[in-house]
């Protein structure tokens, strides 16, 4: 996904807003401006936090708040499994709620609140716009083989975990993976988070091997580039894994909240919209 003027701006003015240092800033305005077409957003904050580490040592320590929010959802984990069972469709709501762990971002959003997370789950049905798009995952979940989870939050992997518990219910002939990231960034995932939570029972983990905020083909190792090569149905969660992964010419269902005007104006919803969509 093309990163456009206004983008490359807030990317700037967030890092900005870490340091008035005039030397890091004009490595960082270098970067941007030396970007590529295909360039991404995560590919951006990546190479930024290169010459963070740099200059300045490593960047925010996020393992307490991804334990906090691993920990809350955890928490929750037994009410909700509940909600999705008695469920007309449980599938159908576990995806929903999945969609709804994707608030959990602290990278996209400005202030992550708990309260207004929670309040999310005061609305779990699909929406008929996510219709088609089920019906067509549906489909390619019958008939493939392989299943590849694409992970992206700490706290929302607990409800992709409640996804996969339904999926394997409806579909026990799939075989489930789960890519996660490579080094501590933000508070996305690592194999440790997923093992944490016991994503691991349901799914083999498999690491991006790169401390990076959404998935990159060419900096994959070799058995995360099969995984995705091999997977017959790929479920991608949130914005950097839809900035990093889209017009790549895969065939992938995304899933993620609209949490920066990049997404609001491209889907043309407003804030906190899930999207649910496919790429063909």
């Amino acid at each position: 996904m093309r990163i456009s003027e206004s983008c490359a701006a807030c990317l700037y003015d967030r890092q900005k807003n870490k340091t008035d240092d005039e030397e890091y800033l004009a490595e960082i305005r270098d970067i941007l401006d030396g970007r590529k077409e295909t360039d991404t957003s995560p590919y951006m904050v990546y190479l930024f936090n290169k010459v963070h580490e740099r200059r300045f040592g490593a960047g925010a320590d996020y393992r307490d708040v991804k334990k906090q929010y691993n920990d809350l959802v955890l928490g929750m984990e037994d009410f909700l499994r509940d909600e999705i069972e008695k469920s007309e469709d449980p599938l159908a709501k576990a995806l929903v709620m999945a969609r709804i762990g994707n608030y959990i971002d602290f990278g996209a959003m400005n202030h992550v609140d708990q309260d207004e997370f929670l309040s999310l789950f005061c609305d779990t049905e699909m929406r008929e716009d996510d219709r088609q798009t089920y019906l067509s995952f549906l489909e390619a979940c019958e008939k493939g083989h392989t299943f590849l989870l694409v992970c992206d939050n700490c706290g929302e992997i607990v409800l992709d975990k409640l996804l996969l518990e339904q999926l394997a219910k409806r579909f026990p002939h799939l075989t489930m993976k789960a890519l996660v990231r490579g080094g501590e960034v933000l508070n996305d995932v690592t194999v440790e988070d997923a093992v944490y939570v016991g994503l691991n029972d349901l799914a083999e983990i498999i690491s991006n091997g790169e401390a990076i905020a959404g998935t990159v083909y060419e900096m994959l190792p070799e058995n995360a580039k099969n995984a995705l090569d091999e997977a017959d149905v790929i479920l991608a969660k949130g914005q950097g894994n839809y900035e990093t992964m889209s017009d790549r010419g895969r065939h992938i269902f995304y899933e993620f909240l609209c949490k920066c005007d990049l997404f609001t104006s491209r889907f043309k919803v407003p804030r906190l919209t899930g999207i649910f969509t496919e790429e063909d």
